[in-house]
């Protein structure tokens, strides 16, 4: 039977414990002695030493694991799932292991995405760091509870011989409609109901409690949003309810697409000042990128994302996003209030 090191250690110190607290006023020097050596016992460090070398492969083949046809990983040899315990009693020494084999699966499926999915990976510019909102996910579909309609015949005064048969009657009857309306609706084999996710009930809720808890905690000094079409709508609902936060931490506002209106939304004055000089809206156009577009609404300037397609719209406009961020990050770091013109092809709206 194996017994760890801090079994070795402790059981001793529990003992000796408890027979000092059976002496006297004198022996309360030792106990404060025996407490300040256990404060000085590093277990972490202890345990290392029996710890073989944190020294691992750098390949899936040296850890002797590889995904079979099915994407799952599994051992060369014996074709089982990966084992976190490959040392017992050594919970450090299986974590570093488990973190060395996941940074080559994170090498690995970079390579599938860029091979198989002809992606091109490209590193964020100027040490980004990235919140993904999900605002289109504010509920969970689970199975309705079924009710128990008590019948008639349980609370009468029947005999019981004659409910058995009126429930078997009325069981009969409910199976062949059930049978009746799988038939009908196949599709239709369960009573679903939507269960809201708390303060995240709307996409407008869910940027709102991001914000609060995520993005206004932050040490953050410089905040960029990209929002694409029902996006724009939610941040501008984000200002309206954080106004004064947002202006205070936001630098620039990048819209692809975006269906927000702040003459519906009631957005105030303040409010579409403030995005004339910090936003801009890429929206889908035949026109090439950057190209001015018209719009009829006093807020921000929007120009062409490059393409006519919705959905590519933040794709195709990412280039020219980033040039944004960047002269608004540096207009602000040299103290100087973001122009109008600070896009050359940026129109006055006051002219239109």
């Amino acid at each position: 039977m194996s017994i760890s090191l801090s079994s070795l250690i402790l059981l001793p110190v529990w003992v000796s414990m408890a027979q000092i607290q059976q002496g006297g006023p004198d022996e309360k020097e030792k106990t404060t002695a025996l407490k300040d050596l256990l404060s000085r016992i590093d277990l972490d460090e202890l345990m290392k030493k029996d710890e073989p070398p944190l020294d691992f492969p750098d390949t899936l083949e040296g850890f002797e694991y590889a995904f079979n046809e099915k994407g799952q990983l599994r051992h060369i040899k014996t074709g089982e799932p990966f084992v976190f315990n490959y040392q017992e009693d050594l919970h450090r020494w299986n974590q570093k292991r488990y973190e060395a084999l996941g940074e080559i699966i994170t090498k690995y499926v970079y390579e599938l995405l860029e091979k198989d999915c002809n992606l091109k990976k490209i590193s964020i510019p100027e040490g980004y760091g990235v919140i993904v909102l999900n605002p289109n996910e504010n509920y969970i579909e689970v199975e309705k509870p079924k009710i128990h309609v008590q019948s008639s015949s349980e609370s009468s005064d029947e005999p019981a011989e004659k409910r058995e048969r009126k429930d078997k009657v009325s069981k009969e009857t409910k199976k062949r409609r059930d049978f009746y309306e799988k038939y009908r609706n196949p599709q239709r084999e369960k009573e679903m109901m939507q269960l809201y996710i708390r303060e995240n009930g709307s996409p407008e809720e869910h940027a709102v409690y991001v914000w609060d808890h995520f993005i206004a905690q932050s040490a953050a000094e410089n905040v960029f949003f990209v929002a694409h079409s029902y996006g724009g709508l939610a941040f501008v609902e984000l200002m309206i309810q954080r106004e004064a936060d947002v202006k205070s931490k936001v630098t620039a506002v990048a819209l692809t697409d975006s269906v927000h209106n702040v003459w519906h939304q009631e957005a105030g004055k303040t409010i579409r000042e403030w995005m004339r000089e910090n936003c801009c809206n890429w929206v889908s156009s035949s026109e090439p990128l950057d190209t001015s577009v018209e719009s009829m609404l006093p807020d921000c300037p929007r120009v062409s994302a490059g393409t006519d397609r919705h959905e590519l719209t933040s794709w195709k406009s990412f280039p020219s996003i980033f040039k944004f961020f960047t002269e608004a990050s540096e207009a602000k770091t040299s103290s100087l209030k973001p122009a109008l013109t600070r896009r050359s092809h940026r129109i006055k709206h006051e002219e239109l």
